[in-house]
């Protein structure tokens, strides 16, 4: 289930955490970085922007997402929707969504 903390930016998760994801067995990639310097952040002057997903190896199943900064209140749903439903990260990539908005980015994190 995605949960936010309504904070200033905001800050959510869905999925499992490393440590979650490494007590149960799994091997997955992790994936993270800063993106304070994407349009997305630089568009409503947004200096704190950063992300960590947690993907599946072999299935390219997305295992958890945890983002901070603009927009990922709403982006975070996506992600918990391709858990839900065992999209891939292809599935994602390959995903056409309107630009530029959070939702934007997503194919970066991957």
């Amino acid at each position: 289930m995605p949960s936010v903390a309504f904070t200033l930016p905001p800050l959510a998760r869905v999925g499992l955490s490393e440590e979650e994801a490494n007590e149960e067995g799994r091997s997955f990639e992790v994936k993270c970085g800063r993106a304070s310097d994407w349009f997305t952040a630089r568009r409503v002057d947004e200096p704190v922007y950063a992300y960590k997903t947690l993907v599946e190896d072999g299935s390219g199943k997305i295992l958890g997402a945890h983002l901070v900064g603009p927009h990922a209140d709403e982006v975070i749903n996506i992600f918990g929707l391709a858990i839900r439903h065992g999209l891939t990260v292809e599935d994602l990539k390959t995903t056409m969504f309107a630009y530029p908005t959070g939702a934007s980015d997503i194919g970066y994190m991957l």
